[in-house]
């Protein structure tokens, strides 16, 4: 058998508070030090990612949330936990240029044990844990192990734009039954075409 080990020790990567803080409701909150692991296979072994549980500020642990450079479909399999998934696809001028703060097409998907979500192209998407115990996801996005920083931001994703709004168009967070609820992010100044996926939207 043979097998190349030369990206074993670019495997495993893990998203701290300190880069999260970027995209939370609120930036101050107290949280784990480290949000979600990630152990990145890409397509030919996959990519699996594990959740810490809970919440921070009333806003449950989350990915950083991305969107796809260039023609790149994904898909993510719920292996365990439930969850909450958020897909977004903003708005373009004439010339194709994505206008940061207005969405044009936005949905919340509640997730468990043996769903799978797909994410088409040109939608960015995040996924939190709205479950007790950890969320634990598989995809099958590419990953380019020779990556400036290939542990923390793949080159076929793009962050920047989440980042400048500070997150999504909604927070995924806990109302005050314990129960997960979406919270509208001050930032966007226009959201169209809105699947909540059932969920309440709080003040």
């Amino acid at each position: 058998m043979q097998i190349d080990f030369t990206n074993v020790p670019k495997h495993y990567a893990a998203r701290t508070h300190e880069k999260m803080q970027d995209v939370l409701m609120d930036p101050k909150g107290v949280g784990p030090a480290i949000h979600y692991y990630m152990i990145r296979g890409g397509v030919e072994q996959k990519n699996t990612t594990v959740w810490e549980p809970g919440t921070i500020s009333g806003e449950y642990i989350k990915t950083y949330g991305h969107y796809h450079v260039g023609e790149l479909s994904e898909n993510y399999f719920i292996a365990y936990g439930e969850g909450v998934a958020l897909l977004q696809k903003l708005a373009e001028t004439e010339t194709g240029e994505l206008i940061a703060d207005e969405v044009e097409e936005f949905q919340a998907i509640q997730v468990k044990t043996g769903d799978n979500v797909f994410m088409p192209l040109k939608f960015g998407h995040l996924v939190a844990n709205t479950g007790k115990t950890y969320l634990v996801t598989i995809d099958d996005s590419p990953v380019d192990f020779e990556d400036r920083d290939p542990s923390s931001f793949p080159g076929h994703a793009d962050y920047e734009l989440v980042r400048k709004m500070r997150g999504f168009a909604y927070y995924v967070v806990e109302d005050e039954d314990g129960n997960p609820a979406l919270r509208r992010n001050p930032l966007y100044k226009k959201i169209n075409n809105i699947e909540l996926g059932g969920l309440r939207v709080l003040e």
